[in-house]
């Protein structure tokens, strides 16, 4: 409608079309009318009976000349004259068409561009006008979506603008976490149930208990602590040695600042972490370092990391260079635990605002 019907007036939306069709005729349609003659362009005149009969003439039509069909046109209102002399158009109104059926192949929806407003920073993320298509055609307010691979949450995002009720699977917590924040940042007081992610300290402590046997579960633990402060995880395949990075948090109104995320989850920490995470910053000339502790940080820790110093970024009050944040504070705080002048949700971008209808979803790991 946009790209088409960019003109409109008191009655709405139209488009200029064509009133004359190619080749000459003998007939009243290769006569002039209001003096223009279509014959002299190698054209006729083609008025299209289907927009007479919506105005009321059936039978009629077949009784009228050319001519007179064109002044009943006119007298409607349905016909453009150009300020120039020339060629006069039709009128084609938004509300006389039909339309044309959705269809299976998508082409009026583009991809999200890589300067997208809706881009979040998830490689497979779909526009949400797409999964609205998807939605509409195939439910209706109130019914149930399920998405057993909601990745970055767009399906869900979807049904909860639409006022369905959903369910989202996914079987990483960088999926859930990314999907919490999406839908708290777009719906304002948004209801939702998160499944199978620990949701007291209890449940941490198990989940790491569980990494200890199992390193890509203790990967999945990484990445919900990030999750909990909205970082992004430094190494998503880890696939190599981390270098003491395992997740990043970006400040600064032109990206200027970086945080380093360190997170342990056993028991034995230690004041040499916090020496070598002081150390991975320097490295990576980077300005602030985080150390995520499941356990509670000793005095020597809490004493080194206050010799580290503060950081500065022009026009902000100074923070802690090396902060310590212990899963409890994370959990009850999320990204108010960690201390950044102008912080900027670089890893995943803060969702556009949406209107919500009150729906009620689920969250699975």
């Amino acid at each position: 409608m946009a790209k088409f019907y960019r003109q409109s007036d008191d009655r709405g939306r139209y488009q200029v079309d064509n009133l004359t069709g190619a080749g000459k005729r003998n007939g009243d349609s290769g006569k002039p009318w209001r003096g223009v003659n279509p014959d002299e362009k190698g054209r006729h005149w083609a008025v299209p009976i289907s927009m007479l009969r919506r105005m009321g003439l059936d039978d009629e039509t077949e009784r009228m000349s050319t001519q007179e069909k064109l002044d009943f046109l006119d007298s409607n209102g349905l016909i453009y004259w150009p300020k120039e002399d020339g060629v006069p158009r039709l009128k084609r109104y938004l509300e006389f068409q039909e339309g044309v059926s959705i269809q299976d192949i998508v082409t009026d929806i583009a991809p999200l561009s890589a300067h997208s407003k809706e881009r979040l920073g998830y490689p497979t993320q779909k526009p949400v006008a797409l999964l609205e298509r998807i939605l509409s055609a195939s439910s209706n307010p109130g019914d149930a979506v399920l998405d057993p691979f909601c990745g970055c949450g767009t399906t869900v995002h979807a049904a909860q603008k639409l006022g369905r009720q959903w369910i989202g699977i996914d079987v990483t917590h960088l999926a859930i976490g990314l999907i919490e924040k999406r839908l708290r940042d777009a719906f304002e007081g948004v209801q939702f149930t998160t499944h199978g992610v620990s949701q007291d300290l209890a449940g941490a402590r198990d989940m790491a208990a569980r990494g200890r046997d199992d390193k890509n579960y203790y990967f999945e633990f990484e990445k919900w602590a990030l999750s909990l402060i909205a970082a992004q995880p430094g190494n998503l395949s880890k696939k190599g040695a981390d270098k003491g990075i395992d997740g990043n948090l970006y400040f600064g109104a032109k990206s200027e600042g970086r945080a380093i995320v360190s997170v342990k989850a056993g028991d034995n920490v230690g004041v040499s972490m916090i020496r070598d995470l002081r150390g991975v910053i320097e490295r990576e000339g980077a300005g602030i370092g985080v150390f995520v502790t499941l356990a509670e940080p000793s005095r020597p820790m809490i004493t080194e990391a206050a010799g580290a110093g503060q950081y500065e970024l022009p026009g902000f009050a100074p923070v802690p260079r090396i902060q310590i944040v212990t899963i409890e504070q994370a959990m009850a705080l999320r990204d108010r635990a960690v201390q950044l002048p102008a912080r900027r949700d670089d890893g995943f971008k803060r969702a556009v605002k949406e209107v919500d209808r009150g729906a009620q979803g689920a969250l699975d790991l």
